[in-house]
């Protein structure tokens, strides 16, 4: 094992840790400064580095908290531990703004130090071991075998062109699977084009599907080009088939059947090259019986079907996809990226999650900004997965989340999230008393970490997401109808469709 680094100008606190360490079987190397510890990390290698670090953060020369920000610039996965005896609210948010794995007072007790940094040395090895698998197979989606499974029908599926149907629960990662069959077929090279047909009005869908000639309707200036031509030698992913029109059901079937279609108000048949693959999470057999989909067309789409696991079926990916997330929210973010406790990946485990893989990315982008510490514990997880003590949970349930957090307690049982129905009345009463914080605030919070993080498109950032989340929020009450939404939004209908193409939420 690597050894602990221990830096301090006080000879006394580096003795007593040493021998403290030692009584552990822990390995030490003792630096009086930060200049030493510097050099060191210069000369060292990867198998005589430091484990984790312990600096004391008022020393001569360079501080523990310029030593911590140097030291992220380099090793930016070492824990750093940072110690001082001047326990006061603007060092431990430097500490903890500057990327430090733990925040430790002077004088601290030693048998809750040494466990501090033993419980820093686990988490190193840990993610060590985390990185070399991540490393190993950076495509996987998941290693349970309910997805090995569809893993195994990617494979087989390879070199077919045959058209393939995806079920599963939404936010169960469909679109991934069908950019993975995009991705390893014949037709690699060429585009994968993506539309939900739930997502756009009945009145436009029939365009956005086959193109329209100039002069076919109002507002039809030039010929446009459809989706079925924007995947020409390529695949076309047709997400939520189960909600497309019945007409339009028609339509699809003649492509499917014979290869050619019509631009709205066209004349000339126009041949499509494309493979189209089809998901939905609706029950097609039983819209079939309600008469609200096409038998033959889904006969026609259901040649191989795929079906997704929901993510409470495959429970072991979850600390995978856990680490993976945190890591793309701070990259995204450009923070250091947050560490999860055993303790909390087992809370997050039991956890059902009625919205799946979407769900608990969203989670992981809440902790990325609202944890408190480098290290997520059971305690930091949000209200819908039982985080927190009860104080917190009530702190939180009241809260008014605002376009920067994922939607919580009662907030999430208007925004119409499963299952949080039962668990905002749960907390209803513990919450009553506590003030509710605005979503200004949230937005001055999000503001503050952003500007901290020296970003210099702070408002363009904000601005967009603030803008996405408002329209996709107005989209889902009016069930993706645009005019509607727009209507409610109080914007035109041409501005709401500049910005769905400008913030790329088609």
């Amino acid at each position: 094992m690597k050894p602990i680094w221990i830096v301090d100008d006080d000879q006394s606190i580096r003795f007593v840790l040493e021998k403290a360490l030692m009584r552990e079987d822990l390995p030490t190397r003792s630096f009086t400064s930060a200049k030493e510890v510097l050099s060191a990390l210069d000369a060292a290698n990867d198998d005589d580095g430091p484990q984790i670090l312990v600096s004391d953060i008022r020393m001569p020369g360079t501080s523990g908290l310029d030593l911590l920000t140097r030291v992220k610039e380099k090793h930016p996965g070492l824990p750093v531990i940072i110690m001082t005896a001047f326990s006061d609210l603007d060092s431990a948010v430097s500490a903890f703004q500057g990327g430090a794995f733990e925040y430790l007072p002077k004088p601290f007790d030693l048998p809750k130090a040494i466990e501090l940094i033993r419980r820093a040395v686990e988490e190193s090895q840990r993610e060590e071991v985390a990185e070399e698998r991540m490393a190993d197979a950076p495509e996987m989606l998941g290693q349970a075998p309910a997805m090995q499974d569809v893993f195994r029908a990617i494979g087989r599926l390879s070199q077919s062109n045959v058209t393939v149907m995806i079920t599963g629960e939404s936010g169960s990662g469909k679109e991934l699977v069908a950019r993975a069959l995009h991705k390893h077929s014949p037709r690699a090279n060429g585009p994968f084009v993506a539309i939900n047909t739930a997502a756009i009005p009945k009145d436009l869908l029939e365009s956005e599907l086959f193109g329209h000639e100039r002069g076919a309707f109002t507002g039809a200036q030039t010929m446009r080009r459809g989706r079925f031509e924007q995947a020409e030698g390529g695949t076309l992913f047709l997400d939520e088939i189960g909600d497309m029109p019945f007409d339009l059901q028609t339509r699809l079937l003649r492509v499917l059947s014979d290869g050619h279609f019509y631009r709205v108000g066209g004349h000339n048949a126009v041949k499509a090259n494309v493979r189209v693959i089809a998901a939905t999470h609706q029950d097609l057999e039983q819209r079939v019986k309600e008469g609200v989909f096409r038998e033959d067309l889904f006969h026609r789409l259901n040649v191989i079907r795929l079906r997704l696991p929901a993510l409470r079926e495959r429970r072991e990916d979850i600390p995978m996809l856990a680490r993976h997330f945190l890591q793309q929210s701070a990259l995204q973010l450009g923070v250091e990226p947050k560490r999860i406790s055993d303790a909390a990946l087992a809370r997050l485990t039991t956890f059902d999650f009625p919205g799946n893989v979407r769900q608990l990315e969203n989670i992981c982008h809440w902790l990325t900004v609202m944890a408190p510490a480098q290290l997520v514990e059971p305690k930091d997880l949000p209200p819908e997965v039982g985080g927190g003590s009860p104080e917190a949970l009530a702190r939180r349930t009241a809260s008014v989340p605002g376009p920067f957090a994922a939607p919580t307690g009662v907030a999430a049982a208007q925004a119409g999230i499963p299952g949080a129905a039962e668990a905002a009345s749960a907390a209803e009463p513990a919450a009553a008393s506590v003030p509710a914080m605005t979503w200004e605030s949230a937005l001055e919070a999000e503001a503050m970490q952003l500007l901290a993080s020296g970003h210099h498109d702070v408002w363009e950032q904000l601005t967009r997401r603030f803008e996405s989340r408002l329209i996709l929020t107005a989209l889902q009450n009016t069930r993706g109808r645009r005019i509607e939404a727009a209507q409610k939004l109080g914007i035109g209908r041409n501005t709401i469709t500049r910005k769905i193409q400008e913030l790329g939420l088609e």
